[in-house]
C-alpha cells in the first residue's frame, strides 16, 4: 500500500496495518474512537466506540509502521485517558507534548460545559525539534459535523501536519472518518494513506478527495498565504 500512496482503503485498521512495511510512514495524525459510546444529535454513531479491544493492538501496529525518530498525534477522549496512555506507552511511544483545542461553543453539559478537544504528541525515538514550533493551545473552528459526527476542522489539522512532517512525506490516518487528515495532507503537498472501517464514511472521504482532484484546492493557496504572512510578521 505504501507503494501506491494518496489513497484511502475501506478496511479494519487491525487487518490493514499489518500489511504495511515496518518504518514506512513518516507521520501519523489520527482521531480514533474515544470509547465514549457517542451518538450525535441526529443519531449518527462511530464504529468501535463502545469498547477498547482495538486500542492497544492498533497503537502497537502504528508504532511498528512509523519511521524511527518520527511523530504521531492522536486525539483522545479525556474520560478514558488512562486507557489511551497505557496503549501509547505499551506500544513504545514517548509522550512529548499535549495539545488543547478550545472551542467557542459548548459540545455538551454535565458537571461542566464541554468546550475543548485534546490530543497527545507522541514520539518514536528522538525526532528533531520542529523548525517552527507551534503553541500547545490551538483555536478550534466548528466544522459543522456535516460529513461525520466528530469531524475535525482542517484549520487544526493543517498546522499539525505542517509542523511535524516534511513536504512529500507520507502521512497515515488509520481512523480516517470523512478524510479530513488526508485532505489536509494533500493540501500541504504530503502523500497520504487512509484506512476507514465504515463504508459510508469511506465513500464520503473518497468523494472529498476526488473533488479536490477535479476542481483544485483553494484551501492550499489560502493556508500557504496565511502562514507566509504570519512568519513575515514574526521575523
Amino acid at each position: 500500500m505504501t507503494d501506491n500512496p494518496n489513497t484511502i482503503i475501506n478496511a479494519d485498521c487491525l487487518h490493514a496495518l499489518p500489511q504495511l512495511p515496518s518504518a514506512s510512514i513518516d507521520f501519523i495524525l489520527t482521531d480514533p474512537p474515544y470509547i465514549a459510546n457517542y451518538q450525535s444529535r441526529d443519531g449518527r454513531s462511530i464504529p468501535n466506540d463502545t469498547n477498547d479491544a482495538w486500542l492497544q493492538p492498533a497503537f502497537a501496529e502504528m508504532y511498528r509502521v512509523l519511521a524511527r525518530d518520527s511523530f504521531c498525534v492522536s486525539f483522545y477522549g479525556w474520560p478514558k485517558a488512562e486507557l489511551f496512555l497505557a496503549a501509547f506507552r505499551t506500544a513504545g511511544f514517548r509522550i512529548v507534548g499535549h495539545l488543547v483545542f478550545p472551542k467557542r461553543y459548548t459540545s455538551a453539559t454535565r458537571h461542566v460545559r464541554y468546550q475543548h478537544e485534546c490530543a497527545y504528541l507522541l514520539a518514536k525515538g528522538y525526532p528533531k525539534e520542529p523548525a517552527y514550533p507551534i503553541g500547545d493551545v490551538i483555536d478550534w473552528t466548528y466544522s459543522g459535523d456535516k460529513l461525520h459526527p466528530t469531524q475535525k476542522p482542517l484549520s487544526v489539522l493543517l498546522p499539525l501536519i505542517e509542523t511535524f512532517s516534511a513536504p512529500r512525506s507520507l502521512i497515515l490516518d488509520p481512523f480516517s472518518g470523512s478524510g479530513s487528515t488526508l485532505l489536509a495532507a494533500k493540501t500541504l503537498g504530503r502523500k497520504y494513506l487512509g484506512i476507514e472501517l465504515d463504508p459510508t464514511y469511506y465513500a464520503i472521504a473518497t468523494d472529498r478527495l476526488q473533488a479536490v482532484e477535479r476542481y483544485g484546492d483553494a484551501a492550499q493557496q489560502a493556508y500557504s498565504a496565511g502562514r507566509a504572512r504570519g512568519r513575515a510578521t514574526a521575523v
